[in-house]
């Protein structure tokens, strides 16, 4: 049986500049791509702290 997809959306967390990317995957491929984006699009900075900021902010994917 596959790994439960997980997925993050900006929409859901609204910022200056009204970002609408969803990113879905592995538990571990969200978690890698949503920290990337968080310091390219969002000015944040690769920490312990922001990782584990989004890892709990990921949801359960319907796709």
């Amino acid at each position: 049986m596959a790994a439960q997809r997980k997925s993050i959306d900006c929409r859901d967390y609204p910022s200056e500049k009204n970002c609408s990317l969803k990113i879905s995957g592995t538990a571990e491929e969200v978690l890698d791509a949503a920290v990337q984006h968080a310091v390219s699009a969002h000015g944040h900075q690769n920490t312990a702290d922001l990782r584990d900021q989004i890892k709990s902010m990921l949801k359960d994917s319907n796709d």
